[in-house]
């Protein structure tokens, strides 16, 4: 499983921490950028529709569903991870979010109660701290989660 980078940020001994408490290997403080022809050449021509970051909106933290609670303190912890997704890169296509790096983003699964599969539900990870988006509608839209109100 790769440890999304915001949580490997602290150096060191925090990747060493993250590495022991989730047991695996200790991984690099600093993300490597992708510099592979493919990532780069699919960066610069991505098929996404045309969005602006002006399509982000925002909600309270109060206001999310508990499930959202519950993957937000998961990530907080470093896992373990309900679903084997959890974790990858998210890549925006669908361009919506801020455009960053390649492995800037990485998403976890909302719970959807009653459903089959993982559902619709995603909590999208950046880099820094707390900048949490979540989505009910797989991608669609995105609110940044906001922890102030």
């Amino acid at each position: 499983m790769r440890i999304p980078p915001r949580i490997t940020r602290f150096g060191a001994a925090g990747a060493l921490a993250s590495a022991l408490l989730i047991g695996g290997t200790a991984v690099s403080a600093t993300p490597a950028l992708a510099t592979t022809p493919t990532a780069a050449s699919y960066a610069a021509t991505a098929h996404a529709p045309a969005a602006h970051v002006a399509d982000v909106g925002k909600v309270c933290y109060s206001k999310l569903p508990s499930q959202a609670h519950d993957t937000l303190d998961l990530i907080a912890k470093g896992g373990p991870y309900p679903y084997p997704k959890d974790g990858t890169v998210f890549d925006n296509r669908e361009g919506i979010l801020p455009s960053q790096s390649a492995d800037y983003y990485h998403e976890f699964t909302v719970v959807t109660p009653g459903s089959p599969d993982r559902g619709a539900r995603r909590i999208v990870t950046g880099e820094k701290k707390e900048e949490d988006y979540y989505t009910a509608d797989h991608y669609k839209t995105f609110d940044l989660v906001d922890r102030g109100c």
